[in-house]
């Protein structure tokens, strides 16, 4: 009842041991990949938000350079 385990691994356990390696192999590239996305979308965004707020800077500029509008009163309605 006592066997002993043999200093030769199993094919089984060789087959294991393969799948395990590929797939924190595979994890580890699945993580670079995230994070390097995550890098490009937060500097797609930072290039986004400079455009928008240049854009907001050029209409705040312009709306001022322009003249206030003048209102007109609106006339009365000729009774029929």
């Amino acid at each position: 009842m006592s066997a002993r385990k043999s200093a030769e691994p199993s094919p089984e356990g060789i087959a294991r041991s393969n799948r395990q390696r590929l797939a924190s192999e595979e994890g580890a590239r699945a993580m670079a990949d995230a994070e390097k996305q995550a890098v490009d979308v937060r500097k797609n965004m930072a290039r986004l938000r400079e455009l928008r707020e240049a854009k907001e800077a050029a209409d705040a500029t312009l709306q001022a350079s322009l003249p206030a509008p003048t209102l007109t009163k609106r006339k009365k309605k000729v009774p029929r």
